[in-house]
């Protein structure tokens, strides 16, 4: 079905930037690079799927048992993305906020043209019915001039950020929110705010080419699917299958990084000391252990990290490596429609935390806080989590980022209030240049 070739890349990292430069003529791209970030699950260090032979969409209204069936029958690579939304096809809730973006809530595509990069080796997956592409294709990427970061100026107008939740108002529903966190209703909800701008043109790989190289982390992504973008420096995985090992990764906890390399060092120490940060992961471990757990062969659910402090060019973050083993039987997306949405952007009680959230939060969060990735053939797969990402419809000229933290019984509105401000920081850099 596929013909694979193999190629030697002399400059891994100039090539990189050309293979995303030639994506662009495409409709449907998906762009996934961990940025060389030393992390010991990466399967590869970029991945290119392009141009869609086929096409599953759909909204919440059982979409995880048609996807099902899509993932079966196609048996093949396949890209794309789980909205936060679909929360209303595994339990009974809804979505009823504000959607300026209005991206499909459920989109994958099985790509015509496939790249895979490792080191300097270059694996080149296409479909036999475009195969003869491949030759000109590669002589194409290679023709790509590059754009210079630093001189590379966003096209349009001023962009003006606009909050939809203001400050004063944030810190009523974070005191709403401990009303229920003290009444025993949850323990810990993450709540998160939109900024926004209206009829806002930009251009949106010179946009991720941006973030990326601000934050370098490493599950960036560059998705299109027709008008809509997502620009994406997300940090954080949030599932992965292979063989029959299942690992997740949840992140809470961050501090602030500081260019003075001793005060640096004293932030990461007190952000892997911090009781607050490290009970707020632990709450999470918890849950996505339970979640895990409905997948799992007995006994297979274990905690390999437990708080374990990372540092990335933005922040510090705190991150557990949770991981289970299935049974050859079980189908790969019921292991994601049990742990849906992740534990890290919803709470503890899940589902609690997610209606008081529906109740609190302003904007229906749609792509963010949902997760892109893809399956192998072979049902392995691998998600991120949708955070410290740009979303950019382009016919409504709408673009979006939006933040949260997450709210626990010791929980400083205020503090609460900064912690956002630091990690919305790159996009508003980005966007406001």
């Amino acid at each position: 079905m596929r013909t694979h070739t193999t190629h030697h890349i002399p400059n891994p990292k100039v090539f990189k930037q050309q293979l995303l430069i030639w994506s662009q003529q495409f409709d449907e791209v998906v762009w996934l690079d961990s940025n060389d970030y030393d992390q010991k699950y990466a399967s590869y260090d970029a991945v290119l799927a392009v141009d869609a032979f086929t096409v599953f969409q759909t909204d919440y209204y059982d979409a995880f048992n048609q996807f099902k069936e899509y993932q079966s029958s196609v048996d093949d690579w396949i890209f794309g993305y789980f909205s936060y939304d679909l929360k209303n096809d595994v339990e009974h809730l809804s979505s009823q906020n504000f959607d300026g973006l209005q991206f499909p809530e459920l989109f994958f595509f099985q790509p015509k043209k496939l790249f895979f990069l490792k080191g300097d080796l270059l694996e080149v997956h296409y479909l036999n019915v475009v195969a003869d592409d491949i030759d000109n294709d590669l002589k194409s990427i290679s023709a790509e001039t590059l754009f210079n970061n630093n001189t590379a100026s966003l096209k349009g107008e001023q962009i003006k950020i606009k909050l939809r939740i203001h400050k004063d108002e944030y810190f009523e529903k974070v005191n709403t929110m401990l009303t229920h966190i003290h009444r025993g209703d949850i323990y810990e909800a993450n709540f998160c705010q939109e900024f926004y701008a209206e009829n806002t043109t930009l251009n949106p790989l010179e946009t991720y080419d941006k973030l990326n190289a601000i934050s370098k982390p490493p599950f960036a992504t560059f998705f299109r699917v027709y008008d809509k973008y997502l620009l994406s420096a997300s940090p954080e995985r949030y599932i992965k299958k292979e063989g029959l090992k299942i690992t997740s990764q949840p992140i809470k906890g961050t501090a602030k990084r500081s260019k003075n390399k001793e005060e640096d060092a004293k932030l990461r120490q007190q952000l892997s000391e911090d009781e607050k940060e490290r009970s707020e992961n632990v709450m999470i471990v918890d849950l996505v252990r339970n979640d895990l757990s409905k997948t799992a062969t007995k006994g297979s659910v274990k905690v390999e990290e437990l708080c374990k402090v990372y540092t990335f060019d933005q922040v510090h973050q705190m991150i557990s490596t949770v991981t289970s083993k299935v049974n050859e039987s079980t189908h790969p997306v019921d292991v994601i429609k049990t742990t849906f949405p992740m534990g890290s952007m919803t709470g503890a009680p899940k589902i609690s935390a997610m209606k008081i959230i529906e109740d609190l939060e302003a904007t229906k969060r749609g792509l963010y806080s949902g997760a892109v990735g893809y399956f192998s053939p072979n049902d392995d797969f691998d998600f991120n989590v949708v955070i410290r990402s740009i979303l950019y419809n382009a016919t409504n000229k709408y673009v979006s980022y939006s933040v949260g933290g997450a709210i626990t019984a010791k929980s400083d509105p205020l503090k609460e209030y900064e912690e956002c401000l630091v990690k919305a920081k790159a996009m508003r850099e980005v966007l406001e240049n």
